[in-house]
């Protein structure tokens, strides 16, 4: 059994990225971790002040209904600004990111990819590899960067900053369980052709499920691993 960490930015991240994979490994006999560390959704207001409260709540809400259905163990809520992390030092962010890591001690993280549009994506990505740097007796072994639908592909101009998974899980038996984590973020789902639409999603799952010979996949960049 392995103790799986995925951080994320924002809610419904944790289900985008990763989310058959976690379900799967669960299934597998691990234990899995989300922690968010962002608010969401009040960048969606002109002035975040003018953000309603319960907007987050429920936002909040719906994370635990879908960490249930993924099966997460617990999902962790911090409170940066939705799309403005970069208004807060990257310090701190660490050292939010470290004291779960002290606190979970996880073998395994997810995290998201570096060059992703989005800049809370981005500075999340910074703080895990950061956070997870292998000094003394460190409990990461593996670090992952999952891929964001309506984000990672979004990042158009530089070849080099392109998402290029080389680990492929094949999720077919999970694919239906990340989707009916999906559906309870109302706020969040979309409808065709937005990428975070159910059918976008399968179309991913089928377009890296293709590349290696399987009906559908999650794809990663493998950023470390130690044995």
């Amino acid at each position: 059994m392995s103790v799986v960490l995925v951080v994320a930015a924002h809610p419904d991240d944790e289900v985008l990225g990763v989310g058959a994979t976690i379900s799967k490994r669960i299934s597998h006999g691990d234990e899995a971790f989300a922690l968010i560390l962002g608010e969401g959704q009040t960048s969606r207001w002109n002035n975040r002040e003018n953000a309603p409260e319960e907007t987050i709540v429920s936002l909040r809400e719906n994370s635990k209904l879908a960490g249930k259905t993924i099966g997460y163990t617990e999902t962790y809520f911090e409170h940066l600004p939705d799309n403005r992390f970069d208004s807060v030092d990257l310090l701190d962010v660490i050292k939010i990111t470290e004291k779960y890591i002290k606190q979970i001690q996880p073998a395994i993280v997810y995290t998201h990819h570096a060059y992703d549009l989005n800049i809370d994506h981005r500075i999340t990505s910074a703080a895990v590899l950061t956070a997870t740097r292998p000094i003394g007796n460190y409990p990461v072994k593996e670090l992952y960067a999952f891929e964001t639908v309506s984000s990672t592909e979004w990042n158009f101009g530089d070849k080099n900053k392109d998402f290029y998974p080389n680990v492929f899980v094949d999720i077919e038996d999970h694919f239906l369980i990340k989707c009916e984590a999906m559906k309870k973020y109302k706020s969040e789902l979309c409808n065709f052709p937005h990428p975070r639409s159910l059918e976008m999603l399968e179309y991913h799952a089928k377009k890296w499920g293709g590349m290696v010979g399987k009906k559908y996949a999650e794809a990663f960049e493998l950023l470390r691993k130690v044995e």
